[in-house]
């Protein structure tokens, strides 16, 4: 075994370690359906956000450990579709789906599909933005997972699969312009159970279409990392595993993602822990690849059967660049909002600002449009959790705006939902806590000031406190477990409804949130 590489879990750690080597998932929270590109000496990749707003993650890394998100590609969800409205709501575990970055033609080209919306491009001469309108190329249901390909003689290509007509995988002509599809050009070049992820790639001469299948392994149903290889675009196609999958539980599945070469010739992937069902939901991992045979072997082949196992960990590609802190906490003082957030859908339009009172988050209250549904509540801001063991996030609440029937606080939010916060009722404001709407009553304030907490550990078990002086916090309500669901993991953030009026608002001062090893 290649002594650089580690095959056990590291439970707790993740990313870059400070000596020279990373340890695996190298990004602890929901950076799912990820793709990765090289332009030199800079790597680039992008993340599906489903029904959160901005949509199309965009990182960078000069390492293919440390990364940052640089920008989003879709900053209007509603441009997509109306579901994707504050008043609406209606696309929980759809929306931005898996897509694939490219760089051709001196320009950086994005595509996905919606599942119900169908598919989507746009172009950047920077990958930090401004990214072109959305340019809505065929509106179709039951497509994902598409990758552009564009061949030696400048002809482009789409791979895509139709989920809804039992996961055959076609391979299309690209109109000259990249952005249409020349549908009579269609054939289908794979079709297995589940299969989709695909990326298409010419390497020393070949066409592989990278992709992932649903087999059976221990006696439970997986995803598995396949390729197909031609010396023709149109085949015929020979299949082979490229990392062996034991189990959720053994390896997490990695599957949807790319391949990436390095300046020095290394070849890496980028993947997500698959199954999710944790509560940080699919994380971001860095696998070693070597090539045999002109096959490519993902992780650490250690007995020789020309099929890899899962690695957690091993010499960083790159060496010299430092540890990234991911960016968590925000004080309000930019004008525009900083990368780490997600609205929940489209936030409705001038309720929400940073400038009306500099240094805040002002958050107008809107009705939601189904009382006592939290996930029908406008304009919830939120971040992704991490799963490491200690995380604190503390906000400070400047409540002086609030009106009767008026409800803000902090939020977890996955499957179900879990919240601490103050509702005035008849002009006293009560501390309120809820569990997918089993509520507990705390004490009333006349405070205008209000501190909130959240605090959990490497277990996902969440503790809400809360503070009248920023020093002396004290806990209330049960233990929460973070879950994850729609495909996507729990999420933490700032909340505020009325539920009767649009009336009132809150201003948020800081959100603060500590992670790191320390326990808790």
């Amino acid at each position: 075994m290649n002594k650089d590489y580690v095959l056990l879990s590291n439970e707790g750690k993740w990313g870059d370690q400070g000596d020279g080597t990373y340890v695996n998932p190298v990004l602890p929270g929901d950076y799912c359906d990820p793709d990765v590109i090289s332009v030199g000496e800079d790597y680039y990749a992008i993340s599906s956000t489903l029904h959160c707003s901005p949509g199309m993650a965009v990182l960078h890394s000069k390492d293919l450990v440390n990364w940052n998100v640089i920008s989003h590609v879709v900053e209007d969800l509603t441009v997509i579709g109306p579901e994707y409205r504050h008043d609406r709501m209606n696309r929980y575990a759809r929306g931005v789906w898996a897509g694939a970055i490219r760089f051709h033609d001196h320009q950086f080209w994005v595509y996905f599909f919606t599942p119900d919306e169908g598919l989507f491009v746009s172009t950047a001469t920077d990958p930090a933005g401004p990214w072109e309108s959305l340019y809505h190329s065929w509106e179709i249901a039951g497509w994902d997972d598409c990758c552009p390909f564009w061949d030696d003689d400048g002809q482009g290509y789409l791979v895509a699969t139709n989920f809804a007509d039992n996961y055959n995988i076609y391979l299309f002509k690209l109109s000259d312009d990249g952005k249409q599809i020349l549908h009579d050009s269609g054939v289908v070049i794979h079709q297995y159970k589940g299969s989709e992820a695909s990326k298409l790639y010419k390497i020393n001469g070949l066409y592989y279409i990278f992709h992932s299948e649903v087999r059976p392994r221990n006696g439970e149903e997986v995803r598995v990392v396949m390729m197909l290889r031609s010396e023709h675009l149109y085949g015929p196609y020979e299949e082979k595993e490229l990392i062996h999958t034991h189990g959720v539980e053994v390896d997490r599945e990695p599957n949807q993602g790319g391949l990436v070469q390095t300046a020095s010739g290394e070849w890496y992937f980028i993947s997500h822990q698959g199954a999710g069902g944790y509560f940080e939901g699919r994380t971001l991992h860095l696998l070693p690849v070597t090539w045999v045979d002109g096959w490519p072997i993902i992780g650490e082949d250690t007995d020789g059967d020309g099929v890899g196992e899962m690695v957690w960990g091993g010499k960083k590609p790159i060496q010299g660049y430092p540890k990234t802190i991911l960016t968590v906490n925000d004080d309000f003082n930019s004008p525009v909002l900083q990368s780490q957030w997600g609205w929940n859908h489209q936030p409705k339009a001038d309720t929400w600002s940073f400038t009306e009172r500099r240094g805040y988050l002002r958050l107008h209250a809107c009705v939601p449009s189904e009382k006592n549904d939290f996930f029908k509540i406008s304009n919830i801001l939120s971040q992704r959790t991490y799963r490491v063991p200690h995380n604190v996030v503390t906000a400070k609440y400047d409540l002086s705006g609030m009106v009767d029937d008026q409800e803000t606080g902090l939020c977890h939010f996955g499957q179900t939902y879990c919240t601490i916060g103050i509702h005035q009722q008849e002009g006293t404001r009560v501390l309120k806590f809820n569990h997918s709407n089993t509520i507990e009553w705390g004490p009333s304030f006349d405070t205008t000031e209000l501190w909130l907490r959240s605090t959990w550990n490497l277990y996902g078990e969440n503790r809400y406190e809360y503070s009248l002086d920023g020093e002396n916090f004290i806990s209330f309500g049960e233990v929460y477990p973070l879950g994850w669901g729609p495909y996507r993991g729990d999420r933490v953030g700032v909340y505020n409804l009325n539920h009767e009026r649009e009336q009132g608002y809150v201003d948020v001062e800081y959100f603060n949130y500590e992670s790191g090893d320390k326990k808790v």
